[in-house]
């Protein structure tokens, strides 16, 4: 798949089958998730993958957009590590970049994802410090919730001409 076809074609999957995610696919995942580029290539980025029905099954209490967690295979939390930062408060871009590096891949395998959002909703970010006893340096931005789909969404254009502006506003 190239990379037009990649970003105009993926979608968000809630539903997923029973079939598993490899070890091999996460590898390939998280490789893909350390390329994104990074403000001074600080790379501030940390990832927990989750095959654990009990804690998937907790995740709803946290934040209801991830209540189909616990029917999927695997999950990856990314998280923003402080210590790791030399420009301050660019974490979140550079985890946003690794989190879409992560969604393509996972559609490039064939997989589906959602990602669900965590930060800045303090009460999500405590609950996730709580469940992966996550150190105080370490952010949770988000959960992406990943399997093979059972749906099959189609893709309209979200192109905009409207918003688009030449040389000025």
């Amino acid at each position: 798949m190239n990379v037009p076809e990649a970003i105009l074609t993926r979608r968000s999957i809630r539903k997923y089958t029973d079939a598993p995610v490899t070890d091999e696919q996460i590898n390939t995942i998280l490789e893909a998730a350390m390329m994104a580029p990074s403000a001074g290539n600080q790379q501030p980025w940390q990832f927990i993958v989750v095959r654990n029905k009990e804690i998937q099954g907790k995740l709803k209490d946290i934040n209801p957009y991830a209540a189909m967690a616990d029917k999927a295979p695997v999950g990856i939390l990314v998280c923003g590590d402080l210590s790791l930062e030399k420009h301050a408060g660019f974490w979140v871009q550079d985890c946003s970049a690794a989190i879409q590096n992560i969604l393509l891949t996972v559609h490039d395998l064939g997989l589906g994802a959602v990602w669900t959002g965590i930060h800045p909703l303090k009460d999500r970010e405590e609950g996730f410090n709580q469940l992966f006893k996550l150190p105080e340096h370490i952010i949770p931005l988000g959960y992406i919730v990943i399997g093979q789909p059972d749906q099959h969404p189609t893709t309209v254009s979200r192109y905009k001409a409207d918003r688009v502006h030449q040389e000025t506003w």
